[in-house]
């Protein structure tokens, strides 16, 4: 980076950046000297004391118009004390204050006078490691080994497996021949960096030390999660630093018992899990509460849904329970329906009963959380660069990009270059969850950070570096790959199914929708017998209504297909789950349904089948008919409608009848079809109970080449 670049990066002229190379004896000839790492170091340390000088005074002016304002609402008042106090209180403010600000500088001019190169987080290439990538041929693997391809065809002929050279391997097969040569096969992008969201680390058990648990908290509206994290924040035995238990962030860290509890205060569960869709698991608990005088509401099965889907330990907080209405055990009984049993009954779910106004069993409940994570043993190395998950992030006017970021392993410092999504940076301010500036953030730590060039999105993993160059790098090859891919489409089709089960997923996730809740326990019980190659299927969710938005976000983040039984997704729903790729499958018959996930898992899918909705009509009017028999009076809402058209009405997102249309009429006519905006009357066949505002959706069948 030259004199004039660093310049334009720092906001400052060239020549108060000269002035500072004098100052730090940095040899220089002009504005377009480069400048090394060790130049580059020296001068962020001097460009942060101006930017924090600037801070500081602007801070003084702020607290001499503060104490303006102190001495003039005591005169209005004519308030007859002595204002001193007042003026003594604001000065002990200003000396704190002043005295963290010292500490920073000291912190901060010994972390780059002293500073240490931490583990870095790219791994060697272990000699025996052979790296495996998707759809790998024969030519391929054997390249990778320094083989023949004669001497892997003989290999897999042993092993029953009849090839050519152009033939596909998968894992198992290729780990199998990999073994015989020696060799440990490991999946490429385990090994690839630059993905560092799948990127495998492997710290050795000396560099490892306990860190504390994160947690998110969910349930339904109004029964207290709001509450509870002001409660849990008030808990906070440091309150008496400056800066007070202020939250500045969207997560932050409570001192309890002389430990530590990281909580992250998301929007709601389906936030949650948008964050795992995007590769972030950031949660280690996550605490379900529930109102002890509402009971389980439907935000309350969801968020179960969504925790459950996330495979981490959840901790009940029946809230409410100083009401008199409370009824914590109809809670519990509710919540044993769903699977969360409590201890007492001979279930594995902690329960709490707490009351976020009294603050009875919330110290019972930060008990609970230490237990849990001790049951985890929750580790991190703190000695290599930091590694973790963006919570939120925003555009300031002033300081730019801010984003508050987790920590979840290594240490992240100032200075530190650092990858973002597909942007890169350096570390120019980090501020704890009191708003304090830090030099370091530890493992589980939130922390505000400043000095990324783009806005990432919650949930974007990312990384620290030794060097901007290296950073750099990562981050191009991150740009060049997402243009290719959009990490953001995890779902999961039925053609899907084969490969996966090949590439060694042994459970199948599957999000249920039926139209009444006896089918929903038939087609469960039917899934749950299914098991091929020991593979199973495995229901993350089960519901009665429409297939929904929520739906489609718990699907992409599990990989899982949607099933529905005699319901059908809105418009808007389709075109949400396809921008996911997540697969939405309609049956009316269950034999049918068990047959197709059965025969995908198999490789063995007969021909398919789209369904191509046409148009859409919406009924206004009845007309009945001895001789014709109901006549709906009805409005073309989307498309086209034809004579014969294969047909559904749809009522409350609830398929009614599968039938065809028998007739179409235009006044007195009748038509072959009619187009959107246009009133007519449908005939249905076999169906006579249309009512008012009931929908029909006409739809073709056409086959879907493979």
């Amino acid at each position: 980076m030259s004199i004039l670049e660093y310049a334009e990066d720092v906001n400052l002229s060239v020549e108060e950046i000269f002035k500072l190379c004098d100052r730090l004896s940095i040899k220089y000839d002009n504005e377009n000297t480069m400048l090394n790492e060790d130049s580059i170091v020296l001068l962020d340390g001097e460009t942060a004391n101006i930017a924090e000088d600037e801070e500081l005074a602007n801070e003084m002016i702020e607290d001499e118009v503060l104490d303006e304002r102190v001495e003039k609402i005591i005169s209005d008042a004519k308030i007859d004390i002595d204002s001193t106090t007042n003026k003594q209180k604001l000065k002990s403010k200003q000396e704190r204050a002043e005295s963290v600000k010292v500490k920073f500088q000291k912190e901060r001019k010994e972390l780059y006078k002293h500073r240490e190169k931490l583990m870095t987080n790219e791994e060697q290439q272990e000699d025996n490691v052979v790296l495996y990538k998707d759809n790998m041929t024969v030519t391929d693997f054997a390249n990778v080994l320094g083989v023949s391809t004669t001497d892997i065809l003989k290999k897999l002929m042993k092993l029953g497996v009849m090839a050519n050279i152009n033939y596909p391997l998968t894992f198992e097969i290729a780990e199998l021949v990999a073994i015989d040569y020696g060799k440990e096969l490991k999946a490429a992008e385990s090994k690839d960096i630059s993905n560092f969201e799948k990127y495998e680390i492997n710290d050795s058990e000396e560099n490892l030390v306990d860190r504390p648990p994160i947690v998110t908290v969910m349930g339904h509206v109004d029964h207290g999660k709001t509450s509870l994290l002001d409660k849990i924040r008030q808990t906070d035995v440091v309150s008496g630093e400056a800066g007070g238990i202020t939250q500045a962030i969207g997560a932050y860290q409570v001192d309890y018992n002389g430990r530590k509890i990281t909580f992250i205060d998301t929007p709601g569960h389906e936030a949650f899990t948008e964050m795992r869709a995007r590769g972030a698991s950031v949660t280690d608990v996550v605490i379900i509460i529930v109102a002890a005088d509402d009971g389980v509401k439907p935000q309350t099965k969801e968020a179960i849904d969504h925790a459950k889907a996330a495979k981490v330990p959840i901790v009940v907080a029946i809230n409410k329970i100083d009401k008199p209405e409370a009824n914590i055990e109809k809670v519990m009984t509710e919540l044993a329906e769903y699977g969360l049993s409590p201890e007492e009954w001979g279930g594995d779910t902690i329960f709490n009963n707490i009351s976020c106004k009294t603050g009875e069993g919330i110290d019972k409940l930060l008990e609970n959380i230490l237990l849990v994570s001790d049951m985890a043993m929750l580790k991190a190395n703190p000695s290599r660069y930091a590694i973790g998950t963006v919570i939120e992030s925003k555009l300031d006017k002033k300081t730019g990009v801010v984003a508050t970021v987790l920590v979840q392993n290594g240490t992240l410092r100032l200075g530190d270059p650092i990858v973002v999504g597909t942007s890169f940076g350096k570390i120019r301010s980090l501020k704890n969850d009191k708003g304090i500036e830090i030099t370091e953030a530890y493992p589980s730590m939130p922390v505000e950070i400043t000095g990324i060039s783009e806005v990432p999105s919650a949930g974007d993993k990312f990384m620290a570096f030794e060097t901007e160059k290296q950073a750099k790098n990562i981050a191009d090859r991150r740009k060049s790959r997402a243009k290719q891919k959009d990490t953001n489409k995890s779902g999961m089709t039925l053609d899907d199914l084969f490969g996966a089960i090949k590439s060694g997923i042994k459970e199948i996730n599957v999000v249920l929708k039926t139209d009444v809740n006896g089918s929903l326990e038939a087609i469960k019980q039917s899934l749950a017998k299914i098991d091929i190659d020991g593979v199973k299927v495995t229901v993350i969710r089960g519901g009665v209504g429409t297939i929904t938005e929520s739906d489609v976000v718990l699907a992409n983040a599990s990989r899982a297909i949607i099933i529905g039984f005699n319901v059908r997704p809105t418009s808007s729903v389709i075109d949400i789950a396809k921008e996911y790729n997540v697969e939405i499958k309609l049956y009316d018959i269950i034999y049918k349904m068990i047959e197709d996930i059965e025969k995908a898992m198999k490789g063995m899918l007969d021909p398919e089948y789209e369904e191509v909705v046409i148009g859409e009509v919406e009924v206004r009017q009845l007309f009945k008919f001895s001789k014709v028999g109901t006549i709906a009076g009805s409005y073309v809402k989307t498309g086209i409608i034809r004579n014969g058209a294969n047909a559904r009405v749809i009522r409350d997102g609830i398929v009614l009848a599968t039938t065809k249309i028998k007739s179409l009429q235009r006044e007195k006519d009748q038509v072959k079809e009619v187009a959107k905006g246009m009133e007519c009357g449908v005939t249905l066949e076999n169906y006579q109970d249309v009512k008012e505002n009931d929908l029909i959706e006409v739809y073709e069948l056409k086959e879907i080449r493979r």
